[in-house]
């Protein structure tokens, strides 16, 4: 898939999608958020796909809504736009695929929920994130409000969502928000290396471990124990599974299939 506000390339088992607004800072438009949509759905259902990294070309990954439009569009635009991002969070959430945000440059508003969204962000050493809501009078969407309290607790979401003013990604790194950090000009390998890593893992394993660590927030310790229980009975008749227990004994790398 190739369109205009969304590149798409499947190399080596790992999909790569490029926001391609560059003149607006990929600022969101709802071609681009539908596109990703359909390309994360069929992601997560195709065996071919092991890994998927997200990032934006030209200056930054993304500066979420355009600015530029707001002011012009009605409430029931307005209501049809966000529920158009809200089925791409979904999409990436669910996704059955581990999926990176790979951030450089800015990832401001809804850009920064998007990359909250990803299981892993892996940013460039100078980039900046911002919950730029409150500079035009909005709240957080995307996500955010979900997202962030969950990792930073609810007075330093607060903090970061009412001064809006950005973040350098040196310090989300330190509060655990960023998953790692790397010069600019080395990110782009930095990150498909990681992705490679991941593409050769146990894909099926994976998905669950997504699954569970999802549903921990919303359920019970016992709910948690017994999803595990049911889960990991299924996992042992993998064929990933027994891939695994073999190359242990035969001390070799497992050569993982995803099945």
């Amino acid at each position: 898939m190739n369109q205009e506000h969304l590149l798409s390339e499947l190399n080596d088992r790992i999909l790569h999608l490029k926001l391609n607004r560059p003149e607006s800072l990929n600022a969101f438009s709802p071609e681009m958020i539908t596109g990703l949509k359909d390309a994360v759905n069929h992601a997560s259902h195709n065996p071919g796909v092991r890994a998927v990294i997200l990032s934006g070309s030209g200056r930054s990954f993304s500066a979420g809504g355009d600015v530029k439009t707001m002011g012009t569009a009605g409430p029931a635009d307005v209501y049809e736009h966000i529920g158009g991002l809200n089925e791409c969070i979904l999409a990436i959430r669910n996704c059955e695929k581990p999926v990176i945000a790979a951030v450089h440059g800015f990832a401001a508003g809804a850009g920064f929920n998007l990359a909250l969204a990803c299981d892993l962000i892996l940013a460039a050493e100078d980039s900046k994130f911002a919950l730029s809501f409150s500079q035009v009078g909005l709240i957080s969407d995307g996500g955010g409000s979900y997202f962030l309290p969950r990792l930073l607790g609810p007075h330093l979401a607060k903090q970061f969502f009412f001064s809006g003013e950005p973040i350098p990604a040196t310090r989300l790194y330190e509060l655990g928000v960023v998953n790692g950090l790397f010069p600019l000009e080395s990110l782009e390998e930095k990150v498909t290396e990681h992705a490679s890593r991941l593409a050769r893992g146990p894909g099926r394993a994976y998905a669950m471990m997504k699954k569970l660590i999802d549903r921990s927030f919303t359920s019970s310790l016992e709910e948690i124990l017994e999803q595990e229980r049911i889960t990991q009975t299924l996992m042992t008749a993998t064929e990933d599974h027994q891939e695994g227990v073999q190359a242990f004994k035969e001390k070799r790398r497992p050569a993982f299939t995803g099945r």
